[in-house]
């Protein structure tokens, strides 16, 4: 029974510190990205620009953020929803959502400290390399 209670509080205290950083970060990259069909604060051109179609750097340069950013497990779905209604490719989708999950700045730099550069650089190498073709392949046959 105190098993239940101290696990009790300590899912509520997660949650209150969690929820409210998870539905903050939803707004801003609502406002930010907006929705497919409205115009939000980042214009679609610049999305499309970067990120539109199927090329080598698309895939590359959506791996390569995907890699450095956070992505809390909920906020990928409205983040990618908005950047796929500014013009994102399926492919370009794809090589984020591979590299978003496997790598982050702060993971990156926890890695560096206990493997050092050389085998941070490999990791990150091959994540965002496997990324991009992976991206590149789906946005072939997508």
């Amino acid at each position: 029974r105190p098993e239940l209670k101290d696990w009790a509080t300590a899912t509520r205290d997660f949650a209150v510190q969690v929820l409210p950083l998870l539905f903050g970060g939803v707004l801003v990259s609502g406002f930010l990205l907006g929705r497919p069909g409205h115009q939000a604060l980042i214009p679609e051109a610049w999305v499309a620009r970067l990120l539109g179609g199927n090329s080598l750097s698309a895939n590359f340069i959506a791996s390569f953020g995907g890699a450095l950013m956070y992505f809390a497990t909920l906020t990928e779905v409205p983040i990618l929803q908005g950047l796929l209604g500014a013009g994102m490719g399926q492919g370009p989708a794809l090589a984020l959502l591979l590299a978003g999950p496997s790598l982050s700045l702060p993971s990156i730099l926890v890695i560096h400290s206990e493997l050092g550069f050389r085998k941070t650089f490999a990791y990150v190498g091959l994540v965002v390399v496997m990324s991009t073709l992976a991206g590149l392949g789906f946005g072939l046959i997508a």
